[in-house]
C-alpha cells in the first residue's frame, strides 16, 4: 500500500493534472484551430471534404479513450499511460511541423495524435475523479474547474497559432508559416512534460494498481505495438469516407449494447446510476453535434461572413485573424467557469443542488439561443458579413450551454458510475463523444458552398439557414431534457439511497492497493 508522507491535499494533487491537462489542451486546440482551413488552402480539399476528415480524426481522438482507460486501469498504470500519451501527442504535433504538403502525411500525423490523445485523456480525467471521489460538490466543482483549464490552454493557443503563422508566413513563406505554428504546439506540451516532472510526486498516492509495481515489460511491448498499428488503422480510415461512416456508426450501436449489457448484469443496487449515466450520454451526442460547428460550419462563417475588425462607439479596437474566433469558445468558459463553480458551491452549502439533469436542459437552451443569435445577426449584416459582436455573443451563449452540458460529462460519470467501471465508462463516454463529433461534420456540411458562389450575400443566407435550423434543433433538445427530468430524479435519488443506506460494494482491484488521503 503506497502511503504518501506527508500527507499531500486534494488541491495540490489535482492542480498537477489541472497543469499537464492545460499544456495538452494548449496543443490540441492550437492544431485544430487551424486544421480545416489547412485542408483548404494548403491541400485543396473542398469544404465538405475537410469537414469530414476533421470529423473523421475528432471521432478517432474521442473513440480511443475507450481503449486507453482500460489500458491505464489493467495493464501499465493510469499515471504511466496519462504521461505516455502526452509524448505521443507531442511527436504527432512535431510531425506537422515537418514542411510537407502530402495528404497521406497528414493522415499519419493525425493518426499519431489520435494515438496519443487515447492514452491520455481518459487517465487525465479519472486521476481527477480519484482525488474527489465521494463528494459529490466537489466533483462537480472539481471538473467544472478542470473544464476551466482545457480552455485556458486553449484560449492562449487558439489566438497563438493562427498568429504565427501569419507571421511566419509574411516573412519566410506561406509553408513555415503554417507548419510552424503546428510546431508551437509541439512545444507547448514538451513544456508541459517538463512541469509535470517537477510536480509528480503528488500524484504518487493516486491511481492504479499497476502504477505501484516495476513496469511489465511485455505488457509495455504489447501497449506501444498496439498503438503504432492503430496509427496506420486511423489513417486508413481518415481517408476513406465510407470506412469511416461505417466505423463510426459500428462504435454507437457497440457503445449502446455495452451499456444495456452492463445495467443488465450489473448489481441491482447499481442499476439506477447507470441508467441515468446512459440518459445522459444520450443528451451528450446530441450536444456534440452542437459543439463540431465550431471548427467546420463557425469556422468557414468566419472566413467569409464576419468583420474581423471589433470597434466600440465607433472607435477601431482590434481586428481579428477568422480562425481566432474559436477562441471565444475557450475566453467564455475561462471567464465563466468560477461564476458557475460559486453558484454549485453556494446552493450545495444551502442544500439546494441543481441536478446533472436540470443542468443539461439550461444548457441546451442556452445552445439554442446562441444559434438563434448568428442567425438573427444576418439581418443587420452589411455587404454580406455581419458584426463581430454578434460571434461574441453567440459564442457566450454556446459557451454557457457548453459548461452545463460537457463541462458536467465527466462530473456524470464520476457521480452514477460504479467507482470499479470508472476508466472504461470515462472512455464509453468519449466514445460518445466522438460519434456525435463526425455527425456534427456531417450537419456542417449542410451549409456547403458551392465553388462558384464567391458573394459573400449568397454563403451569408447558406450559412444562417444552417445555424437557424440548429436552434431549432437545440429547442427540441431542451423540450425533451425538461421531459425527461422526472425520471432522471427518480432514478438518482434512488442511486443517492443506495450510496447512503447500503455498505459500499466491494472494491475491485483498480481501487485497491493505494491511500487517498484526506483533504
Amino acid at each position: 500500500m503506497a502511503i504518501q508522507n506527508p500527507p499531500v491535499s486534494q488541491t495540490r494533487s489535482f492542480s498537477t493534472v489541472f497543469l499537464i491537462e492545460m499544456w495538452e489542451r494548449f496543443g490540441f486546440y492550437g492544431m485544430q484551430v487551424l486544421m480545416v482551413t489547412y485542408m483548404i488552402k494548403k491541400l485543396g480539399f473542398v469544404d465538405t471534404r475537410s469537414n469530414l476528415v476533421w470529423g473523421a480524426a475528432a471521432a478517432l481522438i474521442y473513440v480511443t479513450p475507450a481503449i486507453g482507460g482500460w489500458v491505464g486501469d489493467k495493464l501499465i498504470g493510469t499515471r504511466r499511460t496519462m504521461r505516455m500519451g502526452a509524448i505521443v501527442l507531442m511527436l504527432g504535433y512535431a510531425l506537422l511541423w515537418i514542411p510537407t504538403e502530402s495528404a497521406g502525411f497528414l493522415y499519419i500525423s493525425l493518426g499519431v495524435i489520435i494515438v496519443g490523445n487515447g492514452m491520455f485523456k481518459p487517465n487525465a480525467g479519472n486521476l481527477v475523479r480519484k482525488i474527489y471521489e465521494g463528494d459529490d460538490t466537489k466533483i462537480d466543482s472539481a471538473f467544472t474547474i478542470y473544464y476551466m483549464a482545457v480552455n485556458i490552454g486553449s484560449t492562449i493557443s487558439m489566438l497563438l497559432t493562427p498568429w504565427i503563422r501569419d507571421y511566419v508566413g509574411q516573412h519566410y513563406g506561406d509553408d513555415w508559416g503554417w507548419h510552424t505554428a503546428f510546431g508551437a504546439c509541439a512545444v507547448g506540451l514538451a513544456l508541459g512534460l517538463v512541469n509535470y516532472a517537477l510536480m509528480s510526486r503528488t500524484l504518487a498516492h493516486i491511481g492504479s494498481p499497476a502504477d505501484n509495481k516495476p513496469v511489465d515489460l511485455k505488457k509495455l511491448a504489447g501497449v506501444l505495438g498496439a498503438g503504432i498499428v492503430l496509427v496506420f488503422v486511423s489513417a486508413f480510415i481518415l481517408q476513406n469516407e465510407a470506412v469511416a461512416r461505417v466505423c463510426v456508426y459500428a462504435a454507437g450501436v457497440v457503445i449502446l449494447g455495452i451499456f444495456i449489457h452492463l445495467i443488465r448484469s450489473s448489481h441491482r443496487d447499481e442499476r439506477a446510476g447507470l441508467t441515468a449515466a446512459l440518459v445522459l450520454t444520450v443528451q451528450t451526442i446530441f450536444f456534440f453535434i452542437f459543439y463540431q460547428q465550431m471548427s467546420t460550419s463557425l469556422n468557414l462563417f468566419a472566413q467569409k461572413n464576419v468583420n474581423l475588425d471589433f470597434s466600440l462607439f465607433g472607435w477601431h479596437v482590434f481586428t481579428w485573424i477568422p480562425e481566432q474566433f474559436q477562441s471565444l469558445n475557450a475566453i467564455w468558459i475561462v471567464l465563466l467557469s468560477p461564476v458557475l463553480v460559486l453558484i454549485y458551491n453556494s446552493l450545495g452549502r444551502a442544500g439546494k443542488d441543481i441536478s446533472v439533469a436540470a443542468k443539461f436542459a439550461w444548457g441546451f437552451a442556452a445552445v439554442a439561443i446562441g444559434f438563434f443569435i448568428y442567425g438573427v445577426g444576418a439581418r443587420w449584416a452589411v455587404n454580406g458579413q455581419v458584426s463581430s459582436w454578434i460571434m461574441v455573443w453567440g459564442y457566450g451563449l454556446y459557451s454557457l450551454g457548453e459548461l452545463l452540458v460537457s463541462g458536467l460529462g465527466l462530473a456524470m460519470i464520476a457521480r452514477y458510475v460504479p467507482a470499479r467501471m470508472g476508466g472504461f465508462m470515462m472512455g464509453a463516454y468519449y466514445v460518445a463523444s466522438g460519434i456525435s463529433q463526425y455527425l456534427g461534420s456531417v450537419v456542417a456540411n449542410y451549409a456547403h458552398i458551392p465553388e462558384g458562389i464567391k458573394d459573400p450575400v449568397q454563403s451569408l443566407d447558406i450559412y444562417t439557414s444552417l445555424f437557424n435550423k440548429l436552434g431549432m434543433v437545440g429547442v427540441g433538445c431542451t423540450v425533451i431534457a425538461i421531459a425527461v427530468l422526472p425520471l432522471m430524479n427518480r432514478l438518482s435519488a434512488s442511486h443517492s439511497d443506495v450510496a447512503t443506506n447500503h455498505d459500499p460494494l466491494p472494491a475491485s482491484r483498480s481501487e485497491e492497493g493505494y491511500d487517498t488521503p484526506a483533504p
